[in-house]
């Protein structure tokens, strides 16, 4: 408690005087425009170096506006946000993830943006699928978060194996299932396919589910469409891949062992996110992979479930709004959006940033862009904004994902309980919102 609290003090400090020092329940004020703001990067450490560069930036272009910085680490980072939130000392700008924006956003503390967005410069130049997505974490009636980039799902997948066993680039569904059963050879040790089984087990195979069913929705009514009868069979086809054409040591890989498993140079594909690309890049060389978006239906339908977007919130305690929104105007402005993304490896919000010829060269996040982008891509919005998301889909159904892939639980039975647990949730904050 004494940490905590001194650690609350050190950001309550940070943050007085004309940047912003109120609770959840300070409505702020927009201030003149200029004097000191403070930002909190919600990723410090990872990302200081960039995010000073963009202020230095900022500050050229503003000088009478002060930018003070501090850097949370993204483990604390919503603890940081919940002990400001009751007890003062929040900052004017915060790096907020969808993860987190309902929780803090039930609790007062946000400024809505949409009216500011309509008449920014900014309108009209960032990703419709991801305002969406940032937009539904919030609740979806408002929006709390400008978007500056997010991760996409990657089908990595090993080129020089798909060209010795005469396999074509797994684009499809179809041609996954087929590239799994024809590069496996369990006498040699090669499998197809690697499963993440252990921590972080729910998003990877739910996007699995939706891609090859092509639902839309997350929600039909008040009910979920998670245990609909054809994501049951698409989750039944998907498990099914576990210890016939995958590693028996699946089962409790989290990302990092599926990915250093994967490295090893074994494994025909591996379903991850673009973070793990310069993993990829040491152990195999540039010239024996690639990474493409999730499969498509056969007749080339794109649907994938919504991918954790970060960005910015300004907050509603803020002293000094004006300046405030100029900083996140600036921040994801298409140069210093590009600059940003090409640092964190990422796909950029701002659709002329997704342009820039970095992204052209990086194949895998080109292409995770134009999915993203795409008008023909269907998102099935997750509901971060629930706040018993992260518990239902993490410590309540990772063990029951196991089960699952031991064949101790079915497909129905286990898509049943996560159903039967989101609809009470759904209704829990339906009633109380």
């Amino acid at each position: 408690m004494a940490v905590a609290l001194g650690s609350a003090l050190a950001l309550t400090a940070t943050a007085c005087g004309d940047d912003g020092s109120g609770s959840a329940g300070d409505k702020g004020n927009e201030g003149s425009g200029k004097g000191e703001i403070t930002f909190w990067d919600n990723n410090g450490g990872v990302r200081t170096d960039i995010w000073k560069q963009i202020i230095a930036d900022f500050e050229k272009k503003y000088p009478d506006i002060k930018v003070n910085y501090v850097g949370v680490p993204a483990a604390s980072a919503q603890s940081k946000y919940d002990t400001a939130i009751q007890g003062g000392g929040l900052p004017d700008v915060g790096g907020v993830g969808t993860a987190m924006l309902a929780e803090i956003g039930v609790q007062g503390a946000l400024e809505p943006l949409d009216s500011r967005l309509e008449k920014s410069s900014l309108n009209g130049k960032l990703s419709q699928n991801l305002l969406d997505v940032s937009k539904a974490a919030g609740g979806g009636d408002k929006l709390y978060q400008v978007p500056t980039s997010a991760n996409n799902g990657t089908l990595w997948y090993r080129t020089d194996l798909f060209k010795s066993a005469g396999l074509d680039a797994p684009t499809t569904w179809s041609k996954f299932y087929e590239a799994a059963d024809k590069l496996t050879d369990k006498g040699k040790n090669k499998f197809g396919f690697t499963i993440r089984g252990g921590e972080g087990s729910i998003a990877p195979a739910l996007d699995a589910v939706y891609g090859q069913t092509g639902i839309t929705s997350f929600w039909n009514g008040d009910k979920t469409t998670v245990n609909d009868p054809k994501n049951v069979s698409a989750l039944e086809k998907y498990i099914a891949l576990y210890k016939k054409d995958t590693p028996s040591a699946d089962l409790n890989n989290d990302f990092t062992k599926m990915v250093a498993q994967w490295d090893s140079g074994t494994i025909g594909m591996l379903s991850h996110n673009l973070g793990s690309y310069q993993d990829h890049v040491k152990a195999l060389g540039a010239g024996k992979f690639k990474g493409i978006p999730n499969p498509t239906l056969d007749d080339g339908t794109r649907v994938q479930i919504s991918n954790p977007v970060d960005g910015l919130s300004l907050f509603k305690s803020s002293k000094n709004k004006s300046a405030a929104w100029k900083f996140i105007e600036f921040a994801v402005s298409a140069e210093e959006n590009s600059t940003f993304n090409e640092s964190a490896g990422q796909v950029p919000a701002n659709t002329d940033a997704a342009k820039d010829a970095w992204i052209q060269q990086a194949e895998p996040t080109k292409l995770a862009a134009e999915a993203l982008n795409g008008a023909d891509t269907k998102i099935v919005q997750l509901p971060y904004y629930l706040p018993d998301w992260n518990t239902i889909s993490k410590a309540d159904n990772e063990p029951n994902f196991q089960k699952l892939l031991l064949g101790k639980m079915s497909a129905k039975a286990f898509l049943d309980t996560l159903a039967d647990q989101l609809n009470k949730a759904q209704a829990d904050w339906k009633q109380n919102h």
